[in-house]
């Protein structure tokens, strides 16, 4: 089946990577409103701590937050014309990976991983790792693939 609009991109973020980083900032997040809460009774109970210590958690909730929003916004892999771009979590815009339709002869695609292989012996290419891709989004990233290198 020929793509519909073959000039335009699919972008495929880590939105599987950010539901932990917004469950662990929910749980600091928690903890912060553990610290305020008890401040009223720390007269009564002098071994409570003191809820200066809750801006510690309430920072790590705003970084884990943070880190969540990107994952969510953010591309991890690019489906262009020009071919498969591919970001890092780390420093994307300058560790940016881009790998022209021409340098590719063959790709695979199963549950956990996209193998695309650069020679016809399938001796060497590159392996990305869908485990930061959403799992309905997977299905979607496999099938455009399958489109662009039917078996």
């Amino acid at each position: 089946m020929p793509v519909a609009e073959p000039q335009k991109e699919l972008r495929f973020t880590r939105a599987g990577q950010a539901l932990p980083f917004a469950v662990l900032a929910a749980v600091c997040f928690m903890a912060t409103l553990v610290f305020f809460l008890l401040a009223p009774h720390r007269a009564d109970h002098p071994v409570l701590p003191h809820p200066a210590w809750g801006l510690v958690p309430l920072a790590a909730a705003f970084g884990l937050m943070r880190v969540a929003w990107h994952c969510t916004r953010h591309a991890y892999i690019l489906l262009s014309p020009i071919g498969v771009e591919i970001f890092p979590f780390f420093r994307p815009g300058v560790n940016m990976q881009v790998i022209p339709w021409a340098q590719i002869a063959a790709a695979e695609v199963d549950k956990a991983r996209l193998t695309l292989h650069f020679s016809a012996e399938k001796n060497a290419g590159i392996h990305l790792s869908l485990l930061p891709v959403a799992k309905d989004r997977r299905e979607l990233l496999a099938t455009a693939i399958r489109g662009r290198f039917p078996s």
